[in-house]
């Protein structure tokens, strides 16, 4: 008997700078953690400054990816030779036994980061997140080294997507990935990110944009919301959903993108009952869910979830369940599916249903 071939595993690379903020980059890493413990294939690496690897013409940085315990003087190569009661090697490995550096971030904590790039695929992710852009007395800071910004414009050459949070628009635009596109920023910086890059349209008030396998996001605390939104164009909304109810906080809309699958748009609550009997209707709402039935997994009665179900969403369940399958019905007319194909393929017995909620405010 043969096996099904495992998903492959796909990774995020956050290239790590001195003076980062710790949310840029833990908020994102969350989210892909999250959706890991769920059952996504995603491994995070964090390469620092001048870290070895794939360089941007495809090939290997070869003496330090074949031997990483030369860089340190170790001559039993990416060995380490002794460890501290922390794990940490003193010839620069660490915890993991992966050669590493030590990344000082804007909130005084130092991090480990990986001294080497992994090997990256078109369907990998690089997220750049941003820094203290600029304190009282010293100069601006100065972005990404050379090599980063290259391997920035080699992964989205190669088909890849390339993120930034924050500050870290800065490192797109070194790479040349913001010359003719729309992005954002944190607001502090639009003035900045549009003098450095003119050719560039810099995009208020928004939580991200998204321009051809370019995604920026705003401030801090929008990288979150960036990591949710890559999650669903790749697993769905309801993926992105379930990674932010384990996170507990609130999928928010974008102003500047396309209303958000209903499925995100009213998971902002925090009512197990109701979110259990959302799960059960974003997993089946091709079918038939009887009251019944969702209110027994939501552990409740058929009242109470009702009743519940509208005091968090503002809908009842079969509205809700509606929802979800008028939008299913959209997107399949979009791609030139027939009124009755599509109907039939949501959920509806007929498309005269379909069309009557169509038209219904």
């Amino acid at each position: 008997m043969t096996l099904p071939n495992p998903r492959p595993v796909r990774r995020v690379v956050f290239p790590l700078v001195p003076g980062l903020h710790l949310l840029d980059l833990a908020g994102p890493a969350q989210v892909f953690s999250t959706a890991a413990d769920q059952g996504h294939p995603y491994r995070l690496h964090h390469p620092g400054p001048h870290a070895t690897g794939p360089n941007a013409t495809g090939t290997r940085d070869t003496d330090h990816a074949r031997n990483p315990g030369r860089a340190t003087g170790d001559p039993r190569g990416g060995r380490a030779a002794a460890h501290d009661p922390h794990g940490n090697d003193p010839h620069g490995n660490g915890p993991d036994g992966r050669p590493h550096t030590t990344v000082p971030t804007a909130q005084g904590l130092t991090l480990h980061a990986d001294a080497t790039w992994p090997d990256l695929t078109p369907d990998d992710l690089i997220i750049v997140p941003g820094w203290r852009h600029r304190r009282p007395g010293r100069p601006p800071h100065p972005g990404v080294d050379a090599a980063t910004a290259a391997r920035l414009a080699a992964h989205h050459a190669a088909g890849g997507t390339v993120a930034s949070v924050c500050a870290g628009a800065f490192a797109l635009g070194q790479a040349g990935l913001l010359d003719g596109r729309r992005c954002t920023t944190h607001h502090a910086l639009h003035t900045q990110l549009a003098a450095r890059h003119p050719t560039a349209t810099v995009v208020p008030d928004v939580l991200y944009v998204t321009d051809d396998r370019v995604v920026t996001s705003a401030g801090i605390a929008s990288g979150i919301d960036l990591a949710l939104h890559l999650l669903a164009v790749r697993h769905g909304p309801a993926a992105a959903a379930r990674a932010a109810r384990d996170m507990v906080v609130h999928t928010r809309r974008n102003g500047d993108q396309p209303q958000d699958s209903a499925m995100l748009r009213h998971r902002a609550h925090l009512s197990d009952a109701v979110h259990r009997a959302q799960d059960l209707i974003d997993a089946h709402y091709t079918r038939p869910l009887p009251l019944a039935d969702l209110a027994a997994a939501a552990g409740v009665s058929p009242r109470t979830l009702t009743r519940r179900f509208t005091a968090a969403t503002g809908l009842t369940p079969l509205r809700y369940q509606q929802n979800l399958r008028l939008e299913h019905a959209r997107h399949l007319i979009g791609q030139g599916a027939t009124h009755d194909t599509a109907a039939r393929a949501a959920g509806f017995t007929d498309a005269r249903m379909l069309r009557r909620l169509r038209t219904r405010p």
